[in-house]
């Protein structure tokens, strides 16, 4: 959805259009709380429970698209996109873990396939939802709509708590919701939004004016409707801790701290911030890095020696020893690092390949090439879901990013009028059912190969393997197409000897077009030798874990 509305929101925070770098953090922040929070949420779904973690991240993602709507400067919009991260994050660990619950291994191929068909059609619909909104409202609708979805969904989840699985079952009382903390929360709520947004009507009112004059400095965090909020947010708390039927028991959180080891998470989650932050920063189209970007990757190493000492030495580390063992476990978590380094080179250049040729002025019209590939990335995830049952997971895996790796092979040989042909689908196609059914079996493997007490933990590990191989992924592509993009324009005339200065020079325009789509060819070539590197590892390492294993069958079963 951000894709469309980028151009709005940094106009709202007083960015211009050739300012992308200073408006990466819109991007980054989101992407910072989905990876590095998604280990600590997946072990806190295996220590109470997957439903309170669903409803837990349904709240946090609406509250990150309140603070989002209600921005008011660059760091409230990226403090409101970091919280969409960290809630939309949690849904997907607790989801997978959700399923391997109530399904059997044998069975839970197709549901896996659902899920995995459903995330992936969030890709499709995203772009054509913000547009929609954007063709009729601001960009702000786009995140009053999510926050409202979200306190849908989560009161949906409430309401159904009693009938989940065992083992799933919540410290929430859905038949007595405690309806003094509710109406608390709310109100803190509304008085965050009156903060953020401080309504032009009522703060020039005369009396409620007052409201928001600030007691220190010039700070919108000084006035009464900010104390207000913090009593209110107080009250929840005190409420909360001393209700006989609370609405969010945070009286279960206080072990919490040494069941899901905190510091190990906590040093986790700065070795993946720093790789986040590393690469996400940076121009895909021409850095490989941030400039702070070596700074990053080296708080990140110290910080991952750090983790591999504390998850030696931690009584209840947030590794539990042994949760890895099998070998399809922590080769499921490797083929997803490099199906993640593959599909980036989709998401990012094949709408900049539709933007060099075909769709030059468009950015919608080169979305919409992309979007061919997306679409059918839902039907592959469902055919994957299906197919488990009947083939290993591991040949099944292989034969998806075979496929993608066909279709990044045939995009390699596209030229400029490539796209103007029909026959440019077909790839498009092949590539996104290769990577649909590479989803459900490599969930299936690593859920069939570990315990149910750490499903969440590790389908956590395995989506953030995926994001950082997304991440490292783009910066070895790009590496490779700027090497290649150099070596090509070597070899042309320079501009002085191909141009008239009193003239428009489009035959060095062309020049460059054509070192740009041999740089683009060098990556689809690199992702495609990533899709292989996928399909090897799932032959070797998913061999012999197909979906009869019996380990991590919940005790609820069937």
């Amino acid at each position: 959805m951000v894709v469309l509305a980028l151009p709005d929101m940094m106009a709202s925070v007083g960015l211009n259009i050739d300012q992308l770098q200073r408006a990466a953090p819109i991007v980054s922040g989101f992407l910072l709380g989905y990876i590095a929070m998604l280990p600590l949420i997946g072990r806190i779904a295996d220590i109470r429970g997957r439903v309170p973690v669903l409803i837990g991240s349904l709240v946090i993602f609406s509250l990150g698209s309140l603070v989002t709507a209600a921005e008011y400067d660059l760091v409230s919009m990226v403090v409101g996109r970091f919280l969409q991260g960290v809630g939309g994050g949690g849904l997907v660990p607790a989801t997978l873990a959700l399923v391997a619950d109530i399904w059997v291994v044998e069975r839970r191929g197709l549901p896996l396939g659902v899920v995995g068909a459903v995330q992936e059609l969030g890709s499709v619909l995203g772009p054509l939802y913000g547009a929609v909104v954007l063709s009729f409202s601001t960009w702000h609708t786009i995140f009053w709509i999510n926050m409202a979805a979200g306190l849908v969904l989560a009161a949906a989840l409430l309401a159904l708590a009693r009938s989940a699985p065992e083992g799933s079952a919540a410290p929430i009382d859905a038949s007595r919701p405690d309806i003094l903390g509710l109406l608390l929360a709310v109100a803190a709520t509304a008085a965050l939004a009156l903060v953020l947004i401080e309504p032009e009507r009522l703060k020039t009112g005369l009396t409620t004016g007052l409201a928001f004059i600030p007691y220190l400095g010039d700070t919108r965090w000084a006035t009464p409707v900010a104390f207000t909020l913090y009593g209110l947010v107080g009250s929840f708390v005190a409420r909360e801790l001393t209700a006989r039927r609370p609405l969010l028991d945070l009286r279960a959180l206080r072990g919490i701290g040494t069941a899901a080891d905190l510091p190990g998470a906590g040093l986790l989650g700065i070795a993946l911030a720093g790789i986040v932050l590393a690469f996400a920063t940076a121009d895909p189209e021409v850095q490989v890095f941030s400039p702070l970007g070596p700074w990053f990757l080296v708080a990140s190493a110290v910080a991952a020696g750090l983790l591999v000492w504390r998850l030696r030495t931690a009584r209840t580390p947030l590794v539990p020893r042994g949760a890895l063992h099998d070998r399809a476990a922590w080769g499921s978590i490797a083929v997803s690092f490099f199906v993640g380094a593959s599909l980036i080179a989709a998401l990012v250049d094949i709408p900049i390949f539709a933007r060099i040729t075909t769709y030059p002025n468009s950015q919608l019209g080169a979305a919409l090439v992309l979007v061919r590939l997306l679409a059918a990335l839902p039907v592959g995830a469902l055919l994957g879901g299906y197919l488990i049952r009947r083939l290993p997971v591991g040949v099944l895996s292989a034969a998806g990013m075979l496929l993608a790796a066909g279709g990044f092979a045939w995009m390699a040989t596209w030229g400029m009028t490539s796209l103007d042909r029909p026959a440019a689908t077909i790839p498009l196609v092949i590539c996104g059912l290769g990577f649909g059914l590479a989803i459900a079996p490599v969930n299936a493997a690593l859920l069939a190969a570990t315990r149910s007490d750490v499903h969440g933990l590790a389908s956590a590990l395995v989506v953030v393997a995926r994001m950082v191989g997304m991440l490292v992924g783009i910066s070895a592509l790009t590496t490779i197409g700027l090497r290649r993009f150099y070596a090509v324009t070597a070899q042309q005339p320079s501009i002085d000897e191909v141009c008239d200065s009193s003239t428009v020079c489009d035959d060095y325009v062309n020049i460059l077009k054509e070192a740009g789509i041999a740089q683009l060819h060098a990556i689809f070539l690199g992702a495609a030798v990533c899709a292989v590197v996928a399909a090897v590892l799932s032959l070797v390492l998913l061999r012999g874990a197909p979906a009869s294993s019996q380990k991590g069958i919940a005790a609820s079963g069937l």
